[in-house]
């Protein structure tokens, strides 16, 4: 009977470990969303005890009600002419062309810079030159040679997010294991087979990284491109409501930033999903 009983015993132990280990996992993913939730409400429980107490000046820091109802009255009649729609949308053109722009060039130049001494020695002077300076220093240049149209602030954009994506492009193809470059040439590999089917694929993780991080840096520089001579955007109304003193809309604007760059990071990380699921 023990010779009969065995078959049985192995299947429920395994069905037993299969749903420990779906109650271990669920109990983890809930707690992950608890304690953002639980984050959140605590930076609103503060934010509304300070400002309910008298804690702080109103007219620096408003309450929370104050900010919403800007958030509707800027989304239904607008801020100086336009919806807040539309200085997002203005603001996100800036940024997705000038983002797009950056990787179009600095992808293929990490890349040569990563498989060629020569050309790494002949352009990271350049890059390490302009990487650290800052953006306000770069702008007033962009504008005396591009004007104060659209060119000298997608340039910026541009210049901001250029320096990140090569660098860690740069760092990623470098850190290719070169027993897979040996053995792909091994069997015949050309330099096109190489850099499509073992750079890229091997690399595709970091440079992905380094574009997050490069779309983030380039969202920052966002108020600094819209100061000058801009009529809309969430960098140039946050920019204009502050000479004001109308907190209430900076606050606002602010937010609407945090949460589109958290939406734009979440998009990065969906491509890189589905375009690189073996990372």
């Amino acid at each position: 009977m023990s010779v009969e009983a065995s078959p049985m015993v192995l299947p429920i132990s395994a069905d037993r470990t299969r749903r420990g280990t779906l109650r271990l996992r669920l109990p983890k993913l809930s707690r992950s969303v608890l304690l953002s939730a639980l984050t959140i409400a605590a930076l609103l429980a503060t934010w509304t005890l300070v400002t309910e107490m008298g804690w702080a000046n109103e007219l620096f820091l408003p309450k929370p009600q104050a900010v919403w109802a800007a958030f509707v009255k800027t989304m239904t009649k607008g801020y100086q002419g336009a919806t807040l729609l539309q200085h997002l949308g203005a603001s996100l053109y800036r940024i997705l062309v000038a983002f797009t722009l950056a990787c179009l060039i600095g992808i293929p130049l990490g890349v040569l810079m990563g498989v060629s001494r020569n050309a790494r020695a002949l352009l990271n002077p350049l890059i390490e030159f302009y990487r650290p300076l800052p953006p306000l220093g770069l702008y007033t240049l962009l504008v005396m040679w591009l004007g104060i149209g659209e060119s000298s602030k997608l340039s910026l954009l541009f210049l901001a997010g250029l320096p990140g994506i090569v660098i860690s492009t740069i760092q990623a193809v470098t850190s290719v294991d070169p027993v897979y470059v040996r053995a792909a040439q091994s069997l015949g590999a050309t330099r096109r087979d190489l850099l499509l089917h073992v750079y890229l694929p091997a690399a595709g993780p970091l440079i992905l990284a380094g574009m997050r991080i490069s779309l983030g840096f380039t969202y920052t520089v966002l108020v600094a491109a819209e100061i000058v001579a801009a009529s809309a955007g969430i960098g140039w109304m946050i920019w204009d409501a502050a000479k004001f003193l109308l907190s209430d809309v900076v606050i606002m604007g602010l937010i609407v930033l945090g949460l589109t760059g958290v939406v734009l990071d979440l998009m990065m990380r969906g491509i890189a999903k589905l375009l690189m699921p073996w990372a």
